[in-house]
């Protein structure tokens, strides 16, 4: 008695079908790509700079697509809510559809769920600003926040990516990454300084990340936007990865060094410790291990 195999022409006596001869059947994920898809995700990610505005022309540019595929992808977009056209410009900007489908997302997140509670109890006891993010690629992403009731507070994030390096949320967890990842994220083009106040010689950068790594903890000095001070600490699971960063941010008049050292890291790092034994970790295992 005979069977067939995955490949049309291959017959095998049953049983004689061996995983390796599987896995050399199976196509690629990559091979499954629809073109046209991926070009229309690519005009949306083409907005996730800080150009508030693109048109046909730059967009065609930047992606070298012809400028009637960019018009009919964006027709379409806008049909269906993820891209809107402002009539005073002609030009196109993200559409109400995008913000939506994210929030959805943020909804769907368990670490969201579980971070949430920890963080509306942190920010009561700062009266400011509480961040969660995670790092994607080479940025840290902001997912959530709990405001201040300062009248004077700083803007919110939320949706937001930054660099890593010059960050607390993102250096809370660059710094537990290997070595390898950490050079490959740092990249080799220059490092943008945002102020004067930011590290862009990666040598530096990679010492900071140490002692961040050593301390527990990162601060933001002014390093991504003047007149903001940030602190952050770093969340893990049950694997011990760092899978997110909890961070306070407020303006630098109201956020002394001397306050982060004393006040806002022991409450940090207190409020990261609670959501990362919540994810199953345990530290005490860690350090036995250790």
């Amino acid at each position: 008695m005979v069977t067939r195999c995955m490949s049309l022409s291959c017959y095998r006596k049953i049983g004689a079908c061996t995983e390796e001869d599987m896995t050399q059947t199976k196509r690629k994920k990559t091979d499954y790509i629809i073109q046209s898809v991926d070009h229309s995700l690519d005009v949306l990610e083409a907005f996730h700079g800080e150009e508030d505005e693109l048109g046909i022309t730059e967009l065609s540019r930047r992606l070298k697509l012809h400028k009637n595929n960019i018009f009919r992808i964006l027709a379409t977009l806008e049909h269906r809510g993820y891209i809107e056209q402002n009539p005073a410009t002609d030009n196109y900007r993200l559409g109400l559809g995008t913000l939506e489908l994210g929030q959805t997302y943020i909804r769907h997140t368990g670490l969201l769920r579980i971070a949430r509670p920890v963080m509306e109890k942190l920010s009561k006891k700062v009266n400011e600003n509480v961040y969660i993010g995670i790092l994607k690629g080479r940025y840290a992403f902001y997912l959530d926040v709990v405001e201040s009731n300062h009248t004077v507070r700083v803007l919110s994030r939320v949706g937001c990516r930054v660099p890593t390096y010059c960050a607390a949320i993102g250096k809370a967890q660059l710094a537990y990454e290997t070595p390898e990842t950490i050079t490959e994220i740092l990249g080799k083009k220059e490092l943008k300084k945002f102020t004067p106040g930011t590290i862009s010689d990666r040598e530096k950068i990679i010492e900071h990340l140490a002692l961040v790594k050593e301390l527990g903890y990162a601060v933001d000095d002014e390093e991504w936007d003047e007149g903001v001070r940030c602190v952050g600490a770093p969340i893990f699971d049950y694997t011990r990865k760092a899978v997110g960063a909890i961070s306070i941010s407020a303006p630098s008049v109201r956020m002394s060094m001397d306050q982060v050292k004393k006040e806002y890291v022991p409450l940090i790092k207190k409020a990261c410790e609670e959501i990362s034994n919540r994810l199953g970790y345990d530290a005490i295992d860690e350090k036995s291990d250790n």
